[in-house]
């Protein structure tokens, strides 16, 4: 399989979980206050398989969209492990910088979208 078939494969799995990811999340803010540390974790462990997956699948630095798409692994790889090892750790609370992130993958999930669909 080519690198660029391989991108389109993964930004077309990657761009609607944003979407919906940013979505649920901003609609279901309040279910973050009172989380379980075990939840944590294993929400953890699913982003760190995940992301490590991602990762072996495509570790490509081109200069093109397709950067993208290997950021957003590592990140998931990076904070599937913080949540594993701190589960305890206090969830970022509703404000201007969270409400910036949604938005920020909202638009990264349209883009690796467009990018597979369109």
């Amino acid at each position: 399989m080519t690198e660029i078939n391989n991108s389109i494969q993964l930004s077309g799995i990657m761009g609607p979980v944003l979407i919906a990811l940013s979505v649920s999340e901003y609609l279901n803010y309040k279910i973050w206050q009172n989380v379980n540390p075990a939840v944590v974790y294993l929400n953890g462990l699913v982003l760190f398989i995940l992301g490590l997956v991602a990762v072996q699948r495509h570790n490509i630095w081109n200069s093109d969209w397709t950067l993208i798409i290997t950021i957003i692994s590592w990140l998931c790889l990076m904070l599937g492990l913080f949540r594993m090892f701190f589960p305890k750790f206090k969830q970022l609370g509703r404000n201007w910088i969270s409400n910036a992130i949604l938005i920020v993958l909202f638009i990264l999930g349209c883009f690796l979208t467009q990018k597979a669909y369109f």
